[in-house]
C-alpha cells in the first residue's frame, strides 16, 4: 500500500519565475545525502520553466536547497516552447551528459494548444551544452497536436521513450479537451526519433478521454509504469501498469491504492506520479490539485 507522507514544497513567489505550483516531478539522486527534485514552476502568467528541490535523503520533507534560475528558459518568439516548457524526464547518458526531455506549449486558435516534445541536454553540473530550438518530436500525420509527456530510459545503449500522443479533442461541459494515448519509440541517440509511435497503452472506456505523463521504472524484473488518468468530471486520477518486456502492457490501475484525500492539497486531483527507490524502499513524488499548481507531494510504498 501507498502511504500518504503529506505536502512537501509549493512555490510562492520565490523568484519571478517560480510564483506558483510545482509540477511534474522528476527525481534523480544527485549524491548520497541528497534526492533532487526537477519541477515545473509558473510565472504570473502561468508560462512554466524548469527549476528544482533539493531533499534530504534521509528526510524527504525537508527541503535544503532550491534552484535560484531556471535549468533552461523557454524558446525563442515564434518557437514551439515559447509559451512554456514542462520537463517530464530527465535522463543520465552513458557520458554523464543528462537529456532534459520536455513538453513544449504552443498556444494554437482554432485549437487550445499543441504539445509538442523538446530537448536541453546539459553537463553532469547542469549547465547548458545545447537546447534544441525545434521539436525533437515533431507533429505528424498520426500524432497532429499531441507527441508530448515524454519520459526515457536508456537500456542496452538504446533510448526508450514513452510519451502522450494524439489528433482529436473532445468537448466536456462545454469545454473543449484533448484525446490521447500512451505511445513508445527507441533512439540510438535519443535525439533522433520516428514520426509515429506504437500506441502501448489506450482508452478504455468512455470515462477515458486522455493520459498524463507516463514514468516506468524496472523494479525486479517487472516494467512498472505509472501515469495519470484524464477522466471526464473528475480531472487526473493514477494508473499502474506493468510489462515483462516494456512493451506489452497490462493495464492493473486497481492496484494503484493512491487516490484523493478528504481534505488536503490533493482532494480534487493527483496526477504526475514519478517513483523511485529511497534507502531500499518505494518513494512516489506526485501532484494534487489543479495539475500541481497546488505543490509536490510523496507517499512511501509499505
Amino acid at each position: 500500500m501507498w502511504t500518504k507522507k503529506g505536502l512537501i514544497f509549493n512555490s510562492n513567489n520565490n523568484h519571478n519565475w517560480m510564483n506558483n505550483g510545482a509540477m511534474i516531478p522528476c527525481p534523480i539522486h544527485l549524491n548520497n545525502k541528497t534526492i533532487r527534485v526537477f519541477l515545473t514552476f509558473l510565472d504570473k502568467e502561468g508560462i512554466g520553466r524548469t527549476g528544482y528541490v533539493d531533499l534530504k535523503k534521509d528526510n524527504l520533507s525537508e527541503v535544503i536547497n532550491i534552484s535560484k534560475a531556471p535549468v533552461f528558459d523557454i524558446g525563442k518568439p515564434g518557437t514551439f516552447d515559447e509559451n512554456g516548457s514542462l520537463t517530464c524526464g530527465v535522463l543520465k547518458m552513458s557520458d554523464n551528459k543528462y537529456h532534459f526531455y520536455y513538453a513544449g506549449f504552443e498556444l494554437g486558435k482554432k485549437i487550445r494548444y499543441r504539445l509538442l516534445t523538446g530537448l536541453c541536454i546539459t553537463n553532469k553540473k547542469f549547465q547548458i551544452i545545447k537546447k534544441y530550438n525545434s521539436p525533437i518530436l515533431e507533429r505528424s500525420e498520426d500524432e497532429l497536436y499531441f507527441r508530448g509527456g515524454p519520459f526515457c530510459l536508456l537500456e542496452d545503449n538504446i533510448v526508450k521513450m514513452w510519451y502522450v500522443g494524439g489528433s482529436g479533442w473532445t468537448i466536456i461541459n462545454g469545454k473543449s479537451m484533448p484525446v490521447y494515448d500512451i505511445r513508445y519509440l527507441e533512439s540510438s541517440d535519443g535525439i533522433n526519433f520516428d514520426k509515429k509511435g506504437e500506441v502501448v497503452i489506450k482508452i478504455e472506456n468512455e470515462n477515458e478521454h486522455g493520459f498524463g505523463r507516463p514514468y516506468v521504472v524496472k523494479h525486479k524484473g517487472i516494467y512498472k509504469m505509472f501515469y495519470s488518468i484524464r477522466v471526464k468530471e473528475k480531472g487526473y486520477r493514477l494508473g499502474y501498469a506493468e510489462s515483462v518486456d516494456g512493451y506489452e502492457w497490462v493495464r492493473k490501475d486497481e492496484l494503484m491504492n493512491l487516490d484523493v484525500s478528504e481534505n488536503d492539497f490533493d482532494n480534487e486531483m493527483i496526477c504526475y506520479s514519478a517513483v523511485i527507490e529511497i534507502n531500499n524502499k518505494l518513494v512516489m513524488f506526485y501532484n494534487g490539485n489543479n495539475f500541481g499548481k497546488s505543490g509536490l507531494g510523496y507517499a512511501i510504498y509499505e
